[in-house]
């Protein structure tokens, strides 16, 4: 089975430094653009899906959308298990603030700094479960030689890309980056290092 993730566009609270989380905002117009730059590629490089799964977070789904209209496809099959992490109190606060509100209790990587417990957020332990329950889900429902596109979200993302390949949840979150509108491929055939099938000039 070949599991290809896409992150969503550019949405409000991204485009404002916001921690959305749960929050649904929608894309903005660069994200809309960055999503039909994906479908674009997608579509020349001629890969086929039998079926997209998409967060129900609205910022997913429309990305999701956006790629089933250009490659003339059912609209994404709404999954959730593929719902972006829980941030809890963090929720709409600002991204500068995570020092701030978190202390000692984050990761920073090259380009994002991760809170890793405050009230009510779930975990990224939490998140590696969510991740297994989704890709033995796959397991349970689809044959060997399909092709399936996930469009979801960062963390959820990342935790899907580590539980996959068994890799450190916190060396992820140091060293791979999972951009707007990037593409990965999850494949027996396809080496950790080398997942990105597409990855956005941000």
């Amino acid at each position: 089975m070949n599991i290809y993730i896409a992150r969503h566009g550019e949405n409000e609270d991204n485009a404002k430094g916001i921690l959305n989380g749960h929050r649904d905002l929608p894309l903005t117009d660069k994200g809309y653009e960055q999503a039909r730059i994906l479908a674009g590629k997608i579509k020349e490089t001629q890969i086929n899906f039998d079926v997209v799964y998409s967060s129900p977070l609205e910022r997913a789904y429309e990305t999701g959308r956006v790629i089933t209209r250009v490659l003339r496809l059912m609209n994404p099959v709404v999954h959730p298990l593929l719902i972006e992490r829980d941030f809890g109190v963090m929720t709409g606060l600002k991204a500068s603030q995570i020092e701030e509100v978190c202390g000692s209790r984050i990761i920073k990587g090259e380009h994002i700094t991760y809170f890793l417990d405050p009230p009510e957020a779930e975990t990224f332990p939490d998140l590696m479960v969510r991740a297994r329950e989704f890709l033995d889900f796959l397991q349970e429902v689809h044959s060997e030689n399909e092709n399936i596109l996930l469009t979801c979200h960062g963390d959820i993302g990342k935790m899907i890309y580590a539980e996959f390949y068994g890799l450190d949840w916190e060396d992820v979150l140091v060293n791979f980056h999972f951009g707007n509108c990037d593409l990965l491929l999850l494949s027996k055939d396809s080496p950790k290092e080398d997942v990105h099938v597409f990855e956005f000039k941000h």
